[in-house]
């Protein structure tokens, strides 16, 4: 096993020798004003009700005041954008930064043009 290894390239690239150490977390600023700084995520695995398995959280990170939001699974970025202008956006208006869980729906890039515009 030892020789397997020695031998194997992505085994050797991959090591924890060779990767780079992960920076010391940084805090995240406080906001200053409510809604303007928001987190979200995906709660899933959920039991079926009528078809909802998903809830997206959305929380204010000043108040922690949070919206939750059911979906159906699979949900597009589109689907998501749409949910998230109709409860959070139209209330609360658009927020300056968005922390999430890099979930690809958040990643993508229709969801960073969407909030260039």
């Amino acid at each position: 096993m030892k020789e397997f290894l020695q031998q194997c390239d992505v085994c050797q690239r991959f090591k924890i020798d060779y990767m780079q150490l992960a920076g010391l977390l940084q805090p995240l600023p406080i906001p200053a004003q409510i809604w303007t700084d928001v987190s979200m995520e995906f709660i899933k695995g959920l039991p079926s009700s009528n078809g909802y398995i998903v809830i997206m959280v959305v929380v204010d990170r000043l108040t922690k005041y949070a919206h939750f939001v059911t979906l159906k699974h699979p949900f597009s970025v589109v689907i998501v954008a749409k949910i998230f202008v109709a409860n959070v956006v139209r209330l609360h208006g658009i927020p300056t930064s968005i922390v999430s869980d890099q979930n690809k729906v958040f990643i993508s890039a229709s969801w960073r043009t969407l909030f260039q515009l």
